[in-house]
């Protein structure tokens, strides 16, 4: 355990930005789970809603950090391909 203040407060800093990461990623996690439950059901209208929600909750998942821009780039642009591929 540390004993210095500053490394207390470290431990506390990073106890915080665990758990804003954890539910960043949850909520991303959710909005992609909402994307491919429309393209399963071949819901062309849900699937671009869905979409255009993913992409700004993946794009701020990816601003603060939470997960990497090329990781986001990839997510977005496997979606947008699906969703463009629904007939």
């Amino acid at each position: 355990m540390a004993t210095h203040k500053s490394a207390e407060k470290k431990i506390r800093q990073i106890e915080v930005r665990t758990e804003r990461n954890k539910s960043r990623l949850s909520k991303v996690k959710t909005f992609i789970k909402k994307v491919e439950e429309a393209i399963k059901g071949k819901d062309k209208e849900k699937a671009k809603i869905a979409l255009k929600d993913a992409e700004s909750v993946i794009a701020r998942a990816a601003q603060k950090r939470t997960i990497g821009k090329e990781m986001a780039s990839r997510k977005t642009s496997r979606l947008s391909k699906a969703v463009k591929n629904i007939k």
